[in-house]
């Protein structure tokens, strides 16, 4: 017998032998004891399936299981299934439809944000109110997901697309490449490894430095996103223990040794001019200080253990020159003769200016420092009788000027401008003394200058007021009030890291007509917190990036890069878009 015909006379499924005994009894009319005989039943079990048979026909169910009946759609998937219930877990932590797609990307799901929202909207859940960055932050602190292990990015094989919160993080990488940073990187004495790379592991803490992420623990976000990871040349960023423990093989050598190499590079590219602001902050630490020194706090206005830091700026371009957390008090006068040295050593030409707080350094180093050809200015501290000496001077001695402010608006003033002597400084020197409007008392400022117009030295010495200001920066948008340890040269590797974020802030400021007098945290706001898609094929890498007020800005500004390669993005050209989303 044919198989085809032994498949209706020797049925194997259940459900196909009740049809085809059923059909026999009631269509071609056998009797049930033949029937039963013929497809294996005892006479009284067929004749209970006839019973059951004709009380679903009664019931209008005649199909009675034999058969499938097809449904209209998409068939399910079983996978979806977990999809969504992922997409529901994150949900419930209150995380927008963004970061669950960033978030599932990094696991290798590759669903659309349309899909996410659906999902949502089908399980009863509502749109999430607005919220500031603060909120936003404690949010993400709270969430606790599982992240890939840190590798190399595997670009060989072309294409690749995911969704990221960091693409405006992506605006800075054309920056690294065209003025050689990456380079200065990877010939630093920085230490890497063969799963992480020099270059590839400083860019991590760029990465985070850029986006102003205050605290490594909690990494459960931010060591998911592949943006930051493509960033760092990486499929996402190692977590946090990787971070603490790179920090704790730096030496204060890597770091000062890296300092002079980019000093002589923004030397090369005629950033730096012939005067240095130096100033002190304190960076405090909340735990065991029984080893730290207790030094003055502005922001909280008294004195508390902490780690003293000392920070060099350019006052034209903004850019920082110099850091060293490895002040104490026995050779904090010292600081000024120190950061000379740093110059001489490193082979830039000498500075003509520096200028500093009256706290720097003492008398006696500022005979010392005009013995090496250096201009300085630098505030004297007002003592009693020096005050009454003013308050005592004739006022047609006092002359009227005007000085420009920082705005570029002209401020007047009066100064009274004369040659003095101080003991340990064993010289004459020039004394200016300022004073405005009402009773405000007269600051004092000395200088070894003697030619320079008052004016100038006034708006010279006002100009350090940046470095106050850049300072206060660093402490905030930076985090360095923050800091996770109290070890003096962990703290220096933040800071020297701090600085090369805050110098890739100002140079990407000068690229934005308008913005270049903006603080790093106001760009950031503006232009860099922005999130969107990468696409990336077998030369470029496509950044769209999403809708956003300024976003025309920054796409002009990036026009400029479009032939730079990326060398650590195995040479891809990386281009900005605008997306259609916001």
């Amino acid at each position: 017998m044919k198989p085809e015909e032994m498949f209706f006379i020797s049925p194997e499924n259940v459900f196909h032998r009740q049809y085809e005994a059923l059909r026999t009894f009631c269509y071609e009319k056998k009797s049930a004891q033949e029937v039963a005989d013929s497809y294996g039943y005892t006479l009284a079990s067929f004749y209970s399936l006839v019973r059951d048979f004709k009380k679903k026909l009664k019931a209008e169910k005649p199909e009675m299981g034999f058969f499938i009946t097809p449904q209209a759609g998409r068939k399910s998937n079983p996978l979806l299934k977990t999809v969504a219930d992922k997409i529901i877990e994150l949900r419930k932590k209150y995380l927008p439809v963004d970061e669950i797609r960033v978030i599932l990307n990094s696991q290798e799901i590759h669903v659309s944000e349309s899909y996410i929202y659906n999902i949502i909207k089908r399980d009863g859940f509502g749109r999430l109110p607005r919220r500031n960055k603060e909120i936003k932050k404690k949010i993400s602190s709270t969430v606790k997901i599982e992240a890939p292990k840190a590798e190399l990015l595997g670009l060989e094989n072309g294409k690749d697309s995911f969704s990221t919160g960091a693409a405006g993080v992506l605006c800075f990488l054309p920056i690294i490449s065209s003025f050689g940073i990456n380079e200065l990187i990877s010939k630093s004495s920085y230490p890497g490894t063969k799963t992480i790379p020099t270059l590839n592991s400083i860019m991590c803490f760029a990465a985070l430095k850029l986006s102003s992420f205050h605290r490594y623990t909690a990494d459960d976000l931010w060591c998911m996103d592949r943006g930051l990871g493509l960033f760092a040349g990486l499929n996402v960023l190692p977590k946090a223990a990787w971070f603490t423990s790179y920090s704790h093989r730096i030496t204060r050598e890597m770091n000062l040794n890296f300092l002079k190499a980019m000093n002589k590079l923004w030397k090369e590219k005629g950033l730096l001019s012939d005067t240095a602001n130096l100033d002190f902050t304190s960076i405090p630490y909340w735990g065991d200080d029984s080893h730290l020194e207790n030094n003055w706090s502005g922001k909280r206005n008294k004195s508390l253990a902490s780690i003293l830091a000392v920070l060099g700026h350019d006052p034209d371009s903004g850019i920082i020159t110099y850091g060293d957390t490895n002040i104490r008090h026995s050779n904090e006068s010292e600081t000024a003769l120190e950061f000379l040295d740093f110059y001489h050593e490193n082979g830039i030409s000498k500075l003509k200016y520096l200028v500093f707080d009256s706290k720097f350094t003492t008398y006696k180093n500022l005979s010392n420092l005009d013995d090496e050809g250096i201009k300085f200015l630098t505030i004297r501290r007002r003592g009693k009788k020096i005050i009454e000496e003013l308050e005592n001077t004739p006022k047609s001695e006092w002359k009227t000027i005007r000085v420009e402010a920082g705005n570029g608006k002209k401020r007047t003033i009066k100064v009274l401008d004369k040659i003095i002597y101080l003991s340990e400084y064993d010289k004459e020197i020039r004394q200016i003394a300022i004073t405005g409007h009402g009773k405000i008392k007269p600051a004092l400022i000395i200088t070894n200058d003697l030619a320079l117009e008052k004016s100038l030295i006034v708006r010279k010495y006002a100009r350090r007021w940046l470095v106050e200001k850049t300072i206060s920066e660093q402490i905030y948008f930076f985090h360095l009030n923050k800091v996770s340890s109290s070890m003096v040269i962990k703290v220096d590797f933040d800071l020297t890291m701090t600085i090369l974020a805050h110098n890739l802030y100002r140079l990407f400021a000068m690229q934005l007509e308008g913005y270049s007098h903006n603080t790093a945290s106001v760009i950031y706001d503006k232009f860099i917190r922005n999130g969107g898609k990468i696409h990336i094929n077998h030369r470029t890498v496509n950044v769209k990036l999403k809708k956003k007020r300024n976003l025309p800005a920054i796409l002009t500004a990036m026009n400029s890069y479009e032939t730079i390669k990326v060398p650590w993005l195995m040479d891809k050209n990386i281009e900005f878009k605008g997306a259609s989303n916001s």
